[in-house]
């Protein structure tokens, strides 16, 4: 084997060639023969099959494409050898326009669901492929196109985050979203059972500071939002800790008068932010003592507080259960 090769690499040396012209002359009549071959057999018409993309375009006034009709066409073509050549070294092809709007108004179905059969738009087609191509058959044969009616309502945006603060800090108000409604459009089958969108999910580390940041709607598939946008306020300041004393009350106000208290009143200790720190004052805390379930065996009362402010952390009472004496009159 290796003596075979050997014999034949010699024979086409660079040397070889040099000394024998006819082998050079061989080789050129061997390549135009090849050439004419070629271009004879691509003048000749053949026939095959190419797959096609589809795109559904033009869908009804109102109305939305529900199911998912075929993506390709297989297309059984008759055509020259030099138009397929062409064809085949594409190796995408611009997709087949079909328009929908043509097909319902062209077709008497019940107005929600339009069969349509392929081989009445082959014309069609071949206008869109090319008009060096026959097109002899297509498949699938039959295409169905669904449609539902679009419907368009306001829906509320709500945030998907996740936030940890820095030590000592916290939210000083509500984390707001702007807007916090739009409007969204789609078909009633998916926005009937829709109750709220929400934005793409985001986590804040070590926050020590406000954040405004614009945050991407997540929308299900088939809808259109009117913005694809919000914007999300994340309020943030230090907080630091304030104790105030306020009174305790005795439930139910009828035991008012018949209750004493020791303590009579007790100290509430929590974490506020410094822009609020001056404005929190006694008036805004409501403590209680309930006398009710009182028993003969029971000695302290526990104490529950009814009203807090707003935008305060770790609230503690002191003392947590206060001694209580009965007078009667």
């Amino acid at each position: 084997m290796n003596k075979r090769l050997s014999e034949i690499l010699e024979f086409i040396s660079p040397e070889k060639l040099k000394k024998d012209r006819r082998i050079i002359v061989f080789a050129i009549c061997l390549l135009i023969a090849t050439i004419l071959w070629f271009l004879n057999a691509l003048s000749k018409k053949y026939t095959t099959t190419l797959s096609y993309p589809v795109k559904y375009v033009n869908p009804p006034e109102n109305k939305f494409l529900a199911n998912t009709p075929a993506s390709t066409f297989d297309l059984k073509i008759e055509a020259y050898g030099f138009t397929l050549l062409r064809h085949k070294l594409a190796f995408s092809f611009s997709p087949i326009l079909i328009d929908m709007t043509y097909i319902s108004q062209n077709n008497s179905d019940n107005g929600k669901s339009y069969n349509f059969r392929t081989e009445e738009m082959i014309r069609h087609i071949s206008d869109q492929v090319s008009n060096e191509i026959k097109i002899i058959d297509i498949s699938p044969k039959i295409i169905t196109l669904i449609f539902d009616f679009l419907i368009t309502k306001d829906i509320e945006v709500l945030p998907d985050i996740n936030i940890d603060f820095e030590n000592q800090f916290y939210l000083s108000d509500s984390i707001t979203i702007n807007p916090g409604k739009i409007k969204i459009t789609g078909p009633s089958l998916i926005l009937d059972t829709l109750k709220y969108l929400k934005t793409e999910a985001k986590n804040y580390y070590d926050v020590n500071s406000s954040i405004k940041e614009s945050v991407n709607i997540l929308s299900p598939k088939k809808t259109t939002l009117s913005i694809d946008k919000v914007e999300i306020n994340i309020p943030a300041e230090k907080f630091t800790e304030k104790k105030i004393k306020i009174p305790l009350n005795v439930k139910p106000e009828k035991y008012k008068d018949n209750i004493k208290l020791f303590p009579s009143e007790v100290t509430v200790s929590f974490m506020v932010g410094l822009s609020s720190y001056e404005k929190i004052t006694p008036g805004d805390f409501k403590a209680f003592v309930d006398y009710a379930p009182v028993n003969s065996d029971q000695q302290t009362l526990k104490v529950l507080i009814e009203l807090t402010p707003q935008n305060i952390q770790n609230l503690r009472v002191t003392p947590e259960e206060v001694e209580f004496l009965i007078e009667t009159n």
